[in-house]
């Protein structure tokens, strides 16, 4: 019976010894537990790669859309500034001539009223000047003079109109500016 015995004990021992090889058997999966791992990590980068282009797109046609904006917005930027001259012309016109019955006088009051209307329809606006601070932004001084009457740094004639098309100066007023 001793025998027996010791022969259960020693089959118990190689079934321990057996479990413990089939425990060890699982580090040598490892490997295709790191080959997910890695596909994984590769699918997280393109994942990443893919959202980063998708809003570099979004942003690119954001910036295109604002472009065309602008584009369009400012189109008839060249037309206005070539139309400038004869406004002036007609208010230089206007201010040579008496307020009389006379009809060039009527006739050059409903032209320069014509330009006045197409302008701001356009979105060009006069840049109002006389008793405003200097404005480097709005106006370009081509002269200085003191003046009790006005403030340093004020502008006390305007001697050119300056005009915004849509918020942007397209022309400077020219104006003198008290010291």
């Amino acid at each position: 019976m001793e025998k027996e015995k010791e022969i259960s004990e020693e089959i118990k021992e190689e079934e321990v010894v057996e479990e413990v090889e089939v425990e060890e058997a699982a580090p040598e999966e490892t490997p295709e537990f790191s080959e997910v791992d890695k596909l994984k990590n590769e699918c997280a980068d393109i994942n990443d790669k893919y959202v980063r282009l998708q809003a570099e797109f979004l942003n690119f046609k954001k910036r295109t859309e604002k472009e065309k904006s602008n584009l369009y917005k400012f189109a008839n930027e060249k037309l206005f500034e070539d139309l400038l001259p004869l406004m002036d012309n007609m208010e230089r016109a206007l201010a040579s001539t008496e307020s009389g019955s006379d009809g060039i006088v009527d006739g050059l009051k409903m032209i320069k009223k014509s330009l006045d209307d197409l302008f701001s329809k356009n979105g060009v606006v006069a840049i109002e000047s006389i008793g405003q601070p200097f404005d480097p932004e709005l106006h370009h001084a081509v002269m200085s003079d003191e003046s009790d009457d006005h403030e340093a740094e004020h502008v006390i004639e305007e001697f050119q109109k300056g005009y915004k098309l849509n918020e942007k100066v397209i022309r400077h007023s020219m104006v003198k500016v008290s010291k």
